[in-house]
């Protein structure tokens, strides 16, 4: 492996992500309206740079990649902003379907971006995770997680999706406070709760875990491609996380280091997606509480 190549990747991870964000806001109080754009940017110019030097040529399709997806988040984010998307999708009135459909319809289409472009990229969905994988591939043993040899995707898989949502459910539990009437009301809700688990819960495996591991396992290997994908996918919820903060960051951290590690052990998407649908389902469950409260 070519000495620039993890630590470009590296680089050019940190600059898109949302640390730029963490730190302007921790300094100025605010995020500038131009960051985003710069981001933008970041991606295009690396690209330009891959094409040039013949070192950091590999990297070419990570860059792609990210070209894509953050200007895919520009386009959701400014037809979310639109006064007529806003008066469909926006406001008090609009009902808790409504309202999360307005962010999940943009949001579909930033991950049909990443496929259609990791489509043009590598041709075949198995290259890219797209593929349910071999559910019972054997689980590769992580030490300080007190996984040893001979356990198996099958079962470890059931065992992350019970923590994850665990994780979750125990603290939001004890900080919601709903009378009898709103979690009536929100159980009502459940269907739309379970929707939108699972879309949040399969683009967010395309365009956070897909996307950045297919384009980086075999360039920089597994260690760094899987490392770049948890600090990537923490700092997206640092500022914006349920948790956010310092916690929501370590918990989406680990979170990503187990649902990375699913999908590059399995060779596929679906012990990712079922993991990360089980917390999902837990907090959209206590959006719609906190929505039934009002």
């Amino acid at each position: 492996m070519s000495r620039p190549l993890p630590i470009l990747a590296w680089l050019v991870m940190l600059l898109v992500s949302d640390l730029p964000d963490v730190l302007w806001k921790s300094l100025s109080g605010g995020v500038p309206l131009w960051l985003p754009y710069a981001k933008v940017a970041v991606p295009a110019a690396f690209l330009a740079l891959c094409l040039l030097w013949k070192a950091v040529r590999p990297l070419w399709q990570y860059a792609v990649v990210l070209l894509v997806l953050l200007s895919a988040l520009r386009v959701s984010s400014w037809v979310q902003g639109l006064p007529s998307w806003q008066n469909r999708f926006g406001g008090e009135q609009v009902s808790f379907t409504l309202g999360y459909l307005g962010l999940f319809i943009p949001d579909l289409g930033v991950a049909a971006a990443v496929i259609a472009a990791l489509w043009l990229l590598k041709r075949r969905r198995s290259d890219f995770f797209l593929v349910k994988g071999r559910l019972d591939a054997p689980v590769e043993p992580v030490r300080w997680l007190g996984i040893g040899r001979g356990g198996s995707w099958r079962t470890f898989g059931w065992i992350c999706a019970a923590a994850a949502g665990l994780a979750v459910l125990i603290p939001t539990a004890l900080s919601l406070r709903a009378s009898p009437e709103a979690l009536a009301r929100a159980a009502g809700l459940l269907p739309a709760c379970l929707a939108f688990a699972a879309i949040n819960a399969f683009t967010e495996e395309v365009y956070f875990r897909a996307s950045l591991l297919s384009t980086l396992h075999e360039v920089v290997g597994t260690g760094h491609a899987l490392r770049i994908n948890v600090v990537f996918f923490g700092l997206a919820h640092y500022l914006y996380g349920s948790p956010s903060g310092l916690l929501g960051f370590l918990m989406t951290g680990f979170l990503a280091f187990l649902l990375g590690k699913s999908i590059l052990e399995t060779r596929g998407m679906a012990w990712a997606w079922f993991i990360h649908f089980v917390p999902d389902v837990v907090i959209f469950a206590s959006y719609a509480v906190l929505w039934a409260q009002r």
